[in-house]
């Protein structure tokens, strides 16, 4: 049997994300399309996305606005 379990969000104060997931799906869903894209590949360089993506949000880039390398 899986156990979900949920974790805090780094990109706001009050979301709870699922296990597996970046973010909570409110911020997940504020950042662009492109950038949700970049982060769904599975590659070699998906750890260097996420690293960016987390380094954006501790930088204080609003979400809307994150870019990662595709």
């Amino acid at each position: 049997m899986m156990v979900k379990t949920e974790a805090r969000c780094p990109g706001c104060p009050s979301g709870v994300r699922e296990a597996g997931k970046y973010l909570c799906r409110d911020c997940w869903n504020t950042m662009p399309p492109s950038t949700r894209s970049a982060l769904n590949r599975h590659d070699s360089r998906a750890m260097d996305r996420l690293q960016d993506l987390y380094r954006q949000i501790r930088a204080g880039v609003p979400l809307g606005e994150i870019q990662v390398s595709p």
